[in-house]
């Protein structure tokens, strides 16, 4: 059939079309009912994600709405397909929003103290502190800076490297994130990995 054939069928007799394997069918609700995912999806916010992401998981509803749509308990498919999109996108986002808690359980913070819970001294306060007036101190803590920047050398990316920077001078993660051209996530992702690298390097000293 045509696209000009579907559209003069009720929706239900089409959803029964792709049922029955009719990949014309399924194609041509896709199409149709696509629009209306994007008007659901703009109003919600997925974590983590982009607009398009949500638009995804709204397209995904709709296909389990025309697999497990059944004429004789729902009598119009199109409140149907609003109910499977809306449910499919809000579990999604309460599956990221679990999921986004999971992550700072292993976050390093560069405000841990360094070598015991009860020193006053920081890792952001090594890369960060002005120089010591004491000459002693000043001894010690430049080799202590040279040691640990030569070892972030070692252990760090290019990226992080960046990131790192830019997260000591205080930024957030938008700001890191515009300035890089990179995605909130992708910073993210990146400053978890270099806080994991930092505490297993403090560890070892």
């Amino acid at each position: 059939m045509t696209n000009l054939d579907f559209e003069n069928m009720p929706d239900e007799e089409v959803v029964q079309l792709a049922q029955d394997a009719d990949g014309a069918a399924l194609e041509y609700l896709l199409n149709k009912y696509k629009n209306f995912v994007r008007t659901k999806a703009r109003s919600y916010f997925l974590i983590g994600a982009d607009h398009e992401d949500i638009v995804q998981e709204g397209m995904i509803g709709l296909y389990k709405s025309i697999r497990d749509y059944r004429r004789d308990k729902q009598k119009s498919f199109r409140a149907f397909a609003e109910l499977c999109i809306t449910r499919q996108i809000i579990t999604a986002i309460k599956t990221a929003t679990r999921q986004k808690h999971i992550p700072l359980n292993s976050y390093v913070s560069l405000n841990r103290p360094i070598y015991d819970e009860d020193s006053d001294r920081t890792l952001l306060d090594v890369i960060t502190e002005e120089a010591p007036t004491n000459p002693e101190e000043m001894l010690i803590d430049r080799e202590d800076l040279s040691v640990i920047e030569g070892r972030i050398g070692e252990m760090l990316s290019d990226l992080e490297k960046q990131v790192l920077v830019r997260y000591v001078e205080g930024k957030s993660y938008a700001e890191i994130s515009e300035e890089m051209g990179r995605h909130v996530k992708s910073i993210d992702n990146a400053l978890q990995r270099i806080k994991r690298k930092l505490l297993k390097y403090l560890k070892e000293k």
